[in-house]
């Protein structure tokens, strides 16, 4: 069973949004693969993001506060659909009163689902639920047809760049279950791969579900990733921002050179067309390099003596007339 989201963040189940963003912020950092070498750390990083995206979502916060880990296969209009004849929800996190446990998929080494049956206030499981969870009832042979499902797929950029095919083991009713999945390369977050067949159990000689691998793009520390284009930092000494330099840079790709023009400030984007994330039948995206000044924090006697020197001859006024008091200096 998946740790309790609260309890991931280390936070009570009151906490407020600012609350949440701190903890995330904390142990997201702490705990980020590029920073922290221990080998459970990117797994502790995983699901440090899965509890901060649903908690600091109001509406997802509402319906895990209720159902626990099986907040996802609960549907929106649930309450309408059920209607009040119908008892025993909300038992708890994560059941059904009267009914078998129905584990929410969520990822990696997670519980993506038991059959639905047993007595539930009197109304037949099978033919309430197939219907909200993907089924479509029973036929006139008595075969129901299994529900579709959902696991979340987390990926780094990286991972979501290259695409390719990796084994994903979750666990399902009978035990742990590896998966081959083919991720297009340049998969977006949110999209949907689709296993046929490989969903809930159907009852009476019905056909499998699907289940279907949700896309999540983790937080990188170096990357920004919008639509098909990324963002990447490119800190620049002083000099080469007011001189223009080549200067190498990181990609998801593996190592490019941007070229700097003279006079770049923090905060202009340099694009490199057609660098961004790949995409499949279309034009890839752009990925762009965002300049960051850098000020050296010391400087030697020579540095300081030079740039003494440039302090003396430069014309050069940040601040410009804006930041002046147009009625002089008064005294």
């Amino acid at each position: 069973m998946a740790r309790d989201y609260y309890e991931v963040l280390g936070v009570s189940r009151d906490a407020g949004p600012e609350e949440l963003q701190q903890a995330f912020r904390r142990l997201a950092r702490a705990n980020h693969p590029d920073v922290n070498k221990d080998p459970g750390a990117e797994e502790r990083f995983k699901e440090i993001n899965e509890a901060y995206q649903v908690l600091s979502d109001p509406e997802l916060r509402k319906r895990y506060d209720r159902f626990g880990e099986d907040y996802r296969r609960v549907p929106e209009d649930w309450e309408e659909r059920v209607g009040a004849g119908v008892g025993g929800v909300g038992a708890g996190p994560g059941r059904y009163s009267g009914g078998r446990r129905y584990g929410g998929a969520r990822g990696y080494g997670a519980d993506f689902g038991a059959d639905l049956g047993g007595g539930f206030g009197g109304v037949d499981l099978d033919d309430l639920f197939g219907g909200l969870f993907g089924g479509r009832g029973r036929d006139r042979m008595g075969r129901v047809p299994g529900a579709d499902q959902e696991a979340e797929l987390p990926l780094t950029v990286e991972e979501a760049y290259r695409g390719g095919r990796r084994q994903v083991t979750l666990n399902g009713p009978d035990g742990p279950r590896t998966y081959t999945v083919t991720i297009p390369a340049g998969v977006s977050d949110g999209r949907r791969i689709r296993l046929a067949g490989e969903g809930g159990r159907g009852i009476g000689g019905g056909p499998p579900g699907d289940l279907y691998l949700v896309v999540r793009l983790l937080p990188h520390a170096r990357y920004r990733v919008e639509g098909k284009d990324i963002t990447v930092e490119l800190p620049l000494a002083p000099w080469e921002a007011a001189l223009g330099a080549n200067v190498p840079v990181l990609t998801p790709a593996g190592e490019t050179t941007v070229v700097v023009p003279p006079g770049s400030s923090t905060g202009r984007r340099l694009r490199l067309r057609g660098e961004g994330m790949p995409d499949q039948g279309g034009r890839p995206g752009d990925l762009y390099a965002e300049v960051k000044v850098m000020v050296p924090p010391r400087l030697s006697d020579q540095e300081r003596e030079l740039f003494t020197e440039l302090a003396a001859v430069s014309t050069f006024d940040p601040r410009g007339t804006g930041f002046k008091d147009p009625r002089g200096s008064r005294s």
